[in-house]
C-alpha cells in the first residue's frame, strides 16, 4: 500500500512538472528571462554593487544569499525524505536477532 502511494505520488509530480516545463519560452526566443533587463544589470552593475571581484560569487552571495540557503535545505529536505522512504523495515530487528 505504501509503495502505491509512492509511486502514483511521484508519477503525479513527473506530470506537474511536465505541464510546466512545457509552458516555458523556446531557447533563444525573445521573451525568454535571459534576454530580459535583470541579466543585463548584473553585468554592468555587480562588481560596483557588491565590492566582490568575480560576477558570479557577488551574485550568489550578495544578491541570492537567501534563496541560496533556501535551495541548500530543499535539497537537504529531499535527500532525508528519500532516505526514509528507502529505508527496510525492521531492519533493527534483524540485528537483534542474530
Amino acid at each position: 500500500m505504501r509503495k502505491r502511494f509512492s509511486v502514483i505520488l511521484t508519477l503525479a509530480l513527473i506530470a506537474l512538472l511536465l505541464g510546466a516545463v512545457a509552458d516555458l519560452p523556446e531557447f533563444g526566443s525573445e521573451s525568454s528571462p535571459a534576454h530580459n533587463y535583470v541579466s543585463k544589470t548584473y553585468i554592468q552593475e555587480t562588481t560596483k554593487e557588491t565590492g566582490a571581484l568575480n560576477i558570479v560569487t557577488g551574485i550568489i552571495l550578495d544578491y541570492r544569499a537567501f534563496d541560496t540557503l533556501i535551495e541548500a535545505s530543499v535539497i537537504f529536505t529531499g535527500v532525508m525524505v528519500v532516505m526514509m522512504l528507502l529505508k527496510k523495515e525492521g531492519a533493527k530487528d534483524e540485528k537483534h536477532d542474530t
